[in-house]
């Protein structure tokens, strides 16, 4: 892959069914089962980098790391978007074993995926909005559990500033699997 080449983006989206990531003070652990945890692994397996926030880091402490059924050979990358330089140095993604962890100091998403090949975004409704609005998500894979949180908990997308629907990005549904309770819903953008 050559330095202008963009990388195919995975977006991993986990919600209530109303599309909710979390609780209004924020309590998200764990929205979804295990078995839909299970499959996010291999996913992440998958994937040469996996994208989140700062808020991210704060809000969960995730590891992000890759465990699947009968371990993993290698580890994906960790990209952090921090531009106000917040992320603790003894964050857990820092534990993740044989891999890198870049932290971006800027907002500019196309710039903090380049050099990758596959790019998985497991983040907050902020990264997850930049990430459309730029037209750099391939495929979303979005995790529903059975639960209603309400519109006083956090939205899983962020504002995109359409005008009118003509402009709305659209996706075609390509699968849809049980995931014990969960529903794993598999999208590849059409526009």
């Amino acid at each position: 892959m050559t330095g202008t080449e963009r990388p195919r983006v995975t977006l991993k989206l986990a919600t209530s069914l109303d599309g909710m990531i979390a609780l209004g003070n924020g309590a998200s652990k764990w929205i979804t089962g295990p078995e839909s945890r299970a499959v996010v692994h291999r996913m992440r397996a998958a994937h040469d980098a996996i994208l989140t926030g700062i808020g991210t880091i704060l809000a969960d402490n995730p590891q992000l790391t890759a465990r699947p059924e009968g371990g993993c050979e290698r580890q994906p990358d960790v990209i952090i978007m921090d531009s106000t330089g917040r992320t603790p140095g003894d964050a857990a993604v820092f534990k993740g074993g044989d891999r890198s962890v870049t932290l971006i100091p800027h907002r500019d998403v196309a710039r903090a995926i380049t050099g990758h090949e596959r790019v998985m975004v497991e983040a907050g409704g902020k990264i997850a909005a930049a990430m459309i609005k730029a037209n750099l998500v391939d495929c979303i894979e979005w995790f529903r559990a059975p639960i209603v949180l309400g519109g006083d908990g956090l939205p899983v997308m962020a504002a995109l500033g359409l005008e009118t629907l003509d402009k709305a990005p659209i996706f075609r549904r390509t699968g849809v699997v049980e995931r014990g309770a969960d529903l794993q819903e598999t999208y590849e953008r059409i526009r």
